[in-house]
C-alpha cells in the first residue's frame, strides 16, 4: 500500500481557537497595563492598584498555561473552551469589580466571551456561559468598588471639557452628581469602538476558520467515499481475476488442440497463434493483478526515471494493443538541459497510465500521440487523441466513478487511474484541443537528479 503524500497542516492560528484566545488576552493585558500605568502615574487616580495588578498577573499566568496546552497539540473540546471563556469572563468581572462595577462604561465587554462562545461551543455550553455572564453582571450591580470622583487635577479638567464639547453639561451630568459623567460618555464610546473592533476581527476570523474546517471535513468525507468505491471495485476485480483463471486455461487448451488439428492451414494457424498470444497476455495481466494485490505493504514502489517510466509503459501497452498506433513526440519543455527528474512509481501507477492510453486509443482509432517533459518540480506526460472531445455534460464529473461517456463507458478506468495518480501526489487533467480531440495531461511530483542532463 503506497504512502499518501503528507497533508499540508493548517497553521495554529487558522485551525486552533485557543490561539485566537491567547492573542485576545495579550491585547487585553497590554491595554490594561497601559491604562493602569496612565491612571496611577499620570492622572493620579485613587484605584486599588494592588488588586488590579493581581488580576493582570493572573491573566498572564492563564495565558502562559494556555500556551502550554496549545503546544501539546489537538483542538480543544467544547467543555475545554467553556473553561477558558469562563476564566476570561471571571477575569473581566474582577477588573470591573475594582473599577466601579456595573457603572463602568466598559461593562459590556462581558459580552465578548459570550459572543466568541456562541460561535464555537455546543448549545448546552453556550447556555452555561450565558448564565455565568448574567450572574457576573448582576453581582456587579450590587457589589463593587466605586470609581473615585475626578475632583481637581487633569481628570476634572478633561471631564468638564468633554461635558461642554458633547453638549450635555446642562442635561445629564446631574445624574452622576459630578462623578465624571463626561468621562463616562467618552468611556462608553471607547468601549463601543473596542468591542466592534474585537468582534469584527476575532469572531469573523473564527467563523472563517470554522468554514475552512467544515470544507476540509467535507473533502475528507468525499475522499472516504471514493476510497470505499475503490475498495469495492478492487474487491470485485480480485474476485474476477480468480474466476477468469479457469476459462482462460480452458481457452489455452482448446486453442492448442485447434492448432494441432489445423496445422496445415496457414491462415487459420496464424489467427489461432494470435488468439493464443492474447490469452497468454490476459493470464499475465491477471497474474500481475493478483501479485500486486498481495505484495508487501513496505515494498510498494521505487524511484524511476520519468523517461524510463514512459517508455516501459508504452512498450507494455503496445504488447497489449499491437494494432493501435502511437507516436512518441518530442519533449514538452524547450530547455533540454534541465535535469530529468525521478518519480515514485509501482505497478498500480503503470496500470493507471495503461488505462489512460487505452481510453485515448478507444476515442481515436486513427492513432494517438504521446509527449512528456518536466519542470523544476514535476514530471509531465500528455496523451493527445483526435477523438470527439469531452462531453460538456460530464466535464465537471471527470475522474468520478460511474460517469457514462458518449461511447457508453462508465468511466471506471479513468476513475481508478485518477485515484491512483492522486495517491502519488499527482493529478490528471482532461483538456480540449483547439483542433479537436482531447489532451490527457498527467502531472507527477518529481525528485530532481542533480548533474544529469538526460533529455527524452
Amino acid at each position: 500500500m503506497l504512502p499518501r503524500p503528507p497533508a499540508v497542516p493548517l497553521s495554529a492560528a487558522a485551525s486552533n481557537p485557543l490561539q485566537r484566545l491567547i492573542t485576545l488576552r495579550w491585547i487585553e493585558i497590554v491595554a490594561l497595563t497601559v491604562a493602569l500605568l496612565l491612571g496611577g502615574a499620570y492622572f493620579g487616580m485613587a484605584l486599588p492598584f494592588a488588586a488590579l495588578w493581581g488580576v493582570v498577573t493572573a491573566m498572564v499566568l492563564i495565558n502562559l498555561a494556555t500556551l502550554g496546552r496549545l503546544a501539546s497539540g489537538g483542538e480543544p473540546a467544547s467543555r475545554e473552551m467553556l473553561l477558558h471563556l469562563s476564566l476570561d469572563l471571571l477575569s473581566l468581572t474582577a477588573l470591573l469589580y475594582f473599577t466601579g462595577g456595573s457603572v463602568n462604561p466598559f461593562v459590556s465587554l462581558l459580552l465578548l466571551p459570550l459572543t466568541i462562545g456562541a460561535t464555537m461551543l455546543a448549545l448546552v455550553d453556550v447556555g452555561l456561559l450565558t448564565v455565568l455572564a448574567l450572574a457576573c453582571y448582576s453581582l456587579l450591580m450590587f457589589y463593587s468598588v466605586p470609581l473615585p470622583s475626578p475632583e481637581g487635577g487633569p481628570l476634572a479638567e478633561i471631564d468638564q471639557a468633554l461635558l461642554a464639547l458633547t453638549g450635555i453639561a446642562h442635561g445629564h451630568e446631574a445624574h452622576f452628581s459630578g462623578h465624571g459623567f463626561g468621562l463616562h460618555i467618552v468611556g462608553m464610546w471607547l468601549n463601543f469602538m473596542l468591542s466592534a473592533l474585537l468582534i469584527s476581527l476575532f469572531v469573523s476570523r473564527m467563523a472563517h476558520a470554522l468554514h475552512h474546517r467544515d470544507a476540509a471535513l467535507a473533502e475528507a468525507r468525499e475522499q472516504a467515499l471514493r476510497n470505499e468505491q475503490i475498495l469495492a471495485i478492487g474487491t470485485l476485480a480480485a474476485g474476477a481475476a480468480h474466476q477468469l483463471g479457469t476459462p482462460l486455461t480452458t481457452l489455452t487448451v482448446v486453442l492448442h488442440e485447434l492448432r494441432l488439428a489445423y496445422a496445415g492451414n496457414g491462415e487459420l494457424d496464424a489467427d489461432l497463434a494470435l488468439m493464443e498470444h492474447q490469452v497468454k497476455n490476459c493470464k499475465e495481466i491477471l497474474s500481475r493483478i493478483l501479485s500486486a494485490a498481495g505484495q508487501d505493504r513496505h515494498d510498494g514502489g521505487a524511484l524511476i526515471d520519468l523517461h524510463v517510466l514512459v517508455n516501459d509503459s508504452l512498450e507494455q501497452w503496445r504488447l497489449i494493443r499491437p494494432a493501435a498506433h502511437c507516436t512518441l513526440a518530442g519533449a514538452l519543455l524547450a530547455d533540454p538541459q534541465l535535469p530529468a527528474p525521478q518519480v515514485f512509481a509501482d505497478r498500480t501507477l503503470e496500470q493507471a497510465l495503461l488505462n489512460l492510453l487505452d481510453n485515448a486509443a478507444d476515442a481515436s482509432p486513427s492513432g494517438i500521440e504521446v509527449r512528456y517533459g518536466w519542470d523544476a518540480t514535476s514530471g509531465i506526460l500528455e496523451i493527445l487523441d483526435d477523438g470527439p472531445g469531452i462531453d460538456a455534460a460530464i466535464a465537471g464529473h471527470i475522474g468520478k466513478a460511474f460517469v457514462r461517456s458518449r461511447k457508453g463507458g462508465l468511466g471506471i478506468g479513468l476513475f481508478l487511474s485518477n485515484a491512483t495518480i492522486e495517491r502519488f501526489g499527482g493529478k490528471v487533467e482532461l483538456l480540449g484541443r483547439p483542433e479537436g480531440g482531447t489532451c490527457t495531461r498527467i502531472t507527477l511530483p518529481g525528485i530532481a537528479a542533480p548533474g544529469r542532463r538526460t533529455a527524452p
